[in-house]
């Protein structure tokens, strides 16, 4: 596949990572002029070329890469005046690594393919950290042949691609994923509050969970902040933390699943954030609930 040029919505944290690799493997790469929440003279000295407006970035690009919040930004981007679909130019492939929710997914690739342009939904997992890396996960939806073409611009920032499906299968995948993780997450932090309220010592916590069936990656991820106090390891808001435990109770609502625990999960995670503590990581919940 020859180097397509690549708009990139979004240079935040994770964009910012994702951008960086693809500059690096030969990609021309294009931001908006106010790209984001975080620098781009890096990627500008790098050869990024700057567009004032999402018209001219859009008319530029034969691919685009979306990473914002989620499901109503996208929709924004894409529909509003002057967007991604008003300019958007026959056969240009639009990537959707946000988290959103899969009925949105759905109806926007109809609308994209309506324009004249092809969609795939690439959810990613991992942190900040494996962005900067080139070592993301992206969990892929849409057509299987798009999928194909555009592996080689996909590996340039992510370690680990899985092909989940049709259009949305993305999405859905890695809503399934946040809820497996952030279920464990609040589980877990309930369960060392709970331990640090008993009189328990971390060390001992840590230790019977590691050995028995509380052992895997969650633990791993949390267990610095039980044992230490560090949050490095798991540097996901709790506001991110409910925007995606909401859009997995609304897709499971969606498919008329069973959501009880998710919806408790949710609640756990939309507590904090009423409460102010949005802008704080996962494991802060520990101390958070220690509180209550």
């Amino acid at each position: 596949m020859s180097k397509q040029k690549v708009g990139i919505i979004g240079v935040g944290l994770m964009g910012h990572g994702i951008a960086t690799n693809i500059q690096k493997s030969g990609w021309e790469i294009g931001v908006l002029e106010h790209a984001g929440d975080q620098p781009i003279d890096d990627l500008t000295s790098g050869g990024a070329l700057v567009y004032k407006t999402l018209a001219e970035l859009v008319a530029a690009s034969e691919v685009i890469i979306l990473c914002v919040t989620g499901s109503p930004q996208v929709e924004d981007v894409l529909l509003r005046e002057g967007g991604v679909l008003e300019n958007l130019l026959s056969g240009t492939v639009i990537i959707d690594c946000s988290t959103a929710v899969p009925s949105s997914t759905i109806a926007l690739s109809s609308k994209v393919e309506e324009a004249g342009g092809l969609f795939l939904d690439a959810p990613m997992t991992r942190t900040p950290k494996e962005a900067a890396q080139g070592r993301l996960n992206l969990i892929v939806g849409g057509d299987k042949h798009l999928f194909e073409r555009q592996l080689p611009l996909l590996q340039t920032f992510a370690e680990n691609i899985n092909y989940a499906g049709g259009v949305g299968s993305g999405h859905t995948m890695k809503l399934l994923h946040n809820f497996v993780s952030l279920g464990f997450s609040a589980v877990l932090a309930e369960a060392a509050t709970c331990a640090n309220k008993a009189g328990i010592d971390p060390q001992v916590l840590h230790g019977v969970l590691a050995a028995g069936g509380g052992a895997g990656v969650i633990l791993e991820r949390l267990g610095p902040y039980i044992l230490e106090g560090d949050d490095e390891s798991f540097q996901f808001s709790l506001n991110n933390s409910a925007k995606d435990m909401g859009y997995y109770t609304t897709m499971a609502s969606d498919l008329a699943a069973p959501r009880e625990i998710s919806q408790a999960v949710h609640a756990r995670y939309q507590k904090q954030v009423e409460a102010g503590h949005g802008a704080r990581f996962v494991p802060h919940l520990i101390e958070l609930l220690g509180d209550e």
